[in-house]
C-alpha cells in the first residue's frame, strides 16, 4: 500500500461569504475527493472551518494549494501535516458536520501539532457528520 497523508487545518470564513456556502463547497469536494482519493471530515461552526483529510501524498498537496487559494476563508492555519499509515476515514470522501458549539473550533485552534490532531479525532464522535 502507498504512503498516506495527512492534513489537519483551521481557518476563517471570508467577511464578504454566508454561511450557506459551506454546502456548497461540500457537494464540490466530495465529486472531487473520491476522484482523487482523498476522504475526511470538514466541520464548520459557522464562523470557523476545520478540516482533516487524508489520501495520496500528491493528491493531499494539491488539495492543500487550492485550499490555500481559496478566496472563501481567510487566515489558513495547518495545524498538523504528516505521514499516515492507514485511513482514519473509510465511509466517506469529505463528511460534513456544522456545529453550533465554538468552543471546540476554538480549543483545536488553540493546539499545534499532534495535540490537535489527537484532540480534534477525540471530537469527531461528538459531531453529527452527513457525507
Amino acid at each position: 500500500m502507498p504512503p498516506l497523508r495527512e492534513v489537519l487545518y483551521i481557518s476563517l470564513l471570508a467577511t464578504d461569504q454566508s454561511t450557506t456556502v459551506v454546502g456548497q463547497i461540500a457537494t464540490l469536494a466530495r465529486a472531487r475527493n473520491l476522484r482523487d482519493g482523498i476522504t475526511g471530515l470538514l466541520v464548520f461552526d459557522g464562523m470557523r472551518f476545520c478540516q482533516h483529510f487524508e489520501g495520496p501524498p500528491g493528491a493531499v498537496q494539491a488539495l492543500l494549494a487550492r485550499l490555500e487559494a481559496d478566496p472563501r476563508h481567510m487566515a489558513l492555519r495547518v495545524l498538523y501535516d504528516g505521514a499516515l499509515a492507514q485511513r482514519r476515514y473509510q465511509r466517506f470522501e469529505m463528511g460534513l458536520a456544522e456545529v453550533e458549539d465554538h468552543e471546540d473550533l476554538v480549543d483545536v485552534d488553540a493546539l499545534e501539532g499532534r495535540a490537535a490532531l489527537e484532540y480534534f479525532i477525540a471530537l469527531r464522535s461528538r459531531f453529527d457528520i452527513s457525507g
